[in-house]
């Protein structure tokens, strides 16, 4: 990179140009070679800023790492927050920490690179078109590991990061790490039929039989987007939110503001699909809409129905993905019942940066049995996947046209 850079802290998406921002994010829509990721957007990071669901006092101080010219012109930036706890990051590591306090270590604050309450793969490095990729690659890497030093604490986190990234992270001295996901992969099926035509015969019996059982209590789906996300429409949802994530987690991370500000920013971006019976919704699950995927992320209720929870979730957004010509179904974190429903597993990354060198022993040691183990249950499910066998299938990370 022949302009002389500089890399600072920014705490607040206030003081970020949202053009600057989408420029590197793909959400201006003016690079074709930028494939948009919504998570990565303005509007997405800056609602829920705004919102008070992701803020210092939640435990995520905004940190993000901007890379400008002499111009004060963005040139690259890394998504990146100063936390006190390891909540709403679906990447564990509270066995490091217990373990290192026990040992007499400080484990927090630690800086986190992510999308905060979003299991979802995606760009951590985020460079504008026109700028050499691989030296803003290597030089937000190398910061965050510069970061983390001056600060003194105890670790740099970057969690569902693409492959690709991977390496320059690595020759920051980061560690690496896998885990698994479940997406479908869409190879040019004209629709879900057609997508059920390559299972096995009593997989595909069991799924339709499924589908039929999901909507037998006179229940109708609707998929909303866009104008139709209207505050009443949200208010539903967000009951339907909190009822099922105050069960699941004890306390959901996202307030009702933040709704209404990405229902405001956004709302062409997101399908919500909605479970109506009786002339009222009962269920509800949100997705996000990128450039080549659908995000599905978090579903609630306040009716229990057999195989409602996998019509919304699961099939819908398949139906919806092929109907739009979307590569991938990413449909959020853990979950081996998505196998059955055609998805397939894949490997998720992320890397680790551990200052005390008596715990980054400890912990390169752990990971690299980890990584073994998830190879292992990739090959083994890979193995039990519903789709008939001698066909070949979509290896992981492999893409398809349409």
């Amino acid at each position: 990179m022949s302009e002389e850079v500089t890399i600072r802290i920014e705490q607040s998406f206030k003081n970020i140009a949202q053009s600057a921002w989408d420029r590197l994010s793909g959400a201006s829509k003016t690079s074709e070679s930028t494939a948009y990721n919504p998570f990565n957007s303005w509007a997405y990071l800056s609602s829920l800023e705004e919102s008070g669901s992701a803020t210092a006092k939640t435990g995520w101080m905004g940190h993000h790492l901007l890379m400008e010219n002499e111009a004060g012109q963005l040139l690259a930036a890394m998504p990146c927050y100063l936390k006190n706890n390891s909540q709403g990051e679906y990447v564990f590591d509270h066995g490091w920490a217990d373990a290192f306090e026990r040992a007499g270590g400080r484990y927090y604050p630690k800086l986190q690179a992510s999308i905060p309450f979003t299991p979802a793969t995606g760009p951590r490095l985020m460079v504008a078109p026109g700028v050499d990729q691989m030296s803003a690659y290597d030089a937000l890497s190398g910061g965050l590991a510069e970061v983390a030093k001056k600060l003194g604490v105890s670790s740099a986190h970057v969690t569902f990061l693409p492959e690709a990234e991977q390496q320059s992270f690595e020759e920051a001295g980061f560690m690496p790490r896998t885990d698994q996901q479940f997406h479908f992969i869409n190879e040019g099926y004209a629709n879900h039929d057609a997508f059920l035509e390559t299972l096995a015969s009593r997989k595909r019996k069991t799924l339709r039989k499924e589908r039929r059982s999901a909507v037998e209590n006179g229940i109708s789906i609707d998929w909303l987007t866009g104008k139709e996300l209207t505050e009443d429409i949200w208010d539903q949802f967000f009951a339907f939110y909190m009822d099922t994530g105050s069960r699941k987690w004890g306390r959901p991370y996202l307030t009702r503001q933040f709704y209404a500000l990405i229902g405001e920013r956004m709302a062409d971006d997101i399908l919500l699909v909605m479970a109506k019976r009786n002339g009222r919704y009962v269920a509800g699950a949100i997705n996000f809409i990128g450039s080549e995927v659908l995000f599905g992320r978090h579903w609630g209720c306040v009716e229990e129905h057999p195989f409602l929870h996998f019509e919304v979730c699961y099939h819908q957004a398949i139906d919806f993905a092929l109907s739009k010509g979307l590569k991938k179904v990413e449909a959020g974190a853990q979950g081996e019942h998505k196998l059955a429903r055609g998805y397939q597993p894949v490997t998720t990354h992320s890397a680790h940066y551990i200052s005390h060198p008596g715990l980054r022993r400890a912990i390169a040691d752990y990971l690299e049995h980890e990584r073994r183990e998830v190879a292992h249950a990739q090959e083994y499910l890979g193995e039990h996947t519903p789709f008939r066998k001698g066909e070949r299938q979509p290896r992981d990370g492999e893409e398809f046209d349409g």
